[in-house]
């Protein structure tokens, strides 16, 4: 719908000659579908600010924030990858799959990173190699299985994208299953090694000190 009335406002803008006085107006579904689109830029903007103010309150240090963030990236390559493959058209239900996809990929790298500090700090173990690969073996099993029960639900939605009544969905679910995908596989690897390499894990005794 976008992008036919893109195209027809520029054919009409060029080709037609209006009196003084008169104008051109392209109503309806597009102007609501634009009007939603920035409402909800706006919302999640406002979202994610407070977003990130709760997540550096309980990270308690800036690079644990930036690690949670650092898997942002990660689900964004799929999910813009999704697009582009079913015709990359930024439609209304993709954006909405981007927020959704992102809300999941910050659960699963709280997960994980918080995990890492419940070993160093709670368990006792010393931050190396040793607790990384245990922490992130721990997470293996509840993120995949998050990741997979939300793939296996919007799977029908995705491969019905082109039915009539799925304008939001399908696009939605496209996203959100190719964000998935890229964000699991580099929040189960790299993360980790994000986390050995810059994060920063102190027990408890060693806060007191």
């Amino acid at each position: 719908m976008g992008s036919f009335v893109n195209e027809a406002s520029a054919r009409v803008r060029s080709r037609v000659s209006l009196p003084a006085g008169h104008y051109i107006e392209f109503a309806g579904t597009a102007e609501a579908q634009s009007r939603s689109r920035r409402e909800l830029l706006l919302h999640s903007a406002l979202a994610g600010v407070g977003i990130v103010i709760l997540l550096s309150i309980v990270t308690r240090t800036t690079r644990n924030l930036l690690l949670v963030l650092a898997n942002l990236p990660f689900a964004l390559v799929g999910g813009v990858l999704a697009v582009f493959v079913t015709g990359g058209n930024l439609s209304l239900g993709s954006m909405v799959g981007f927020v959704t996809l992102f809300g999941i990929t910050f659960r699963n790298s709280i997960m994980m990173v918080s995990h890492f500090g419940h070993l160093v700090e709670v368990e006792g173990r010393e931050w190396g190699l040793e607790t990384a690969l245990e922490g992130a073996s721990d997470r293996l099993a509840p993120i995949l299985m998050t990741s997979l029960v939300t793939a296996l639900g919007l799977l029908p939605l995705a491969i019905g994208m082109a039915a009539p009544g799925r304008e939001i969905e399908g696009p939605m679910a496209v996203v959100i299953l190719g964000g998935l995908l890229t964000s699991m596989a580099l929040n189960l690897l790299l993360l980790p090694t994000l986390a050995l390499r810059y994060g920063r894990f102190e027990s408890r005794d060693e806060v007191g000190t």
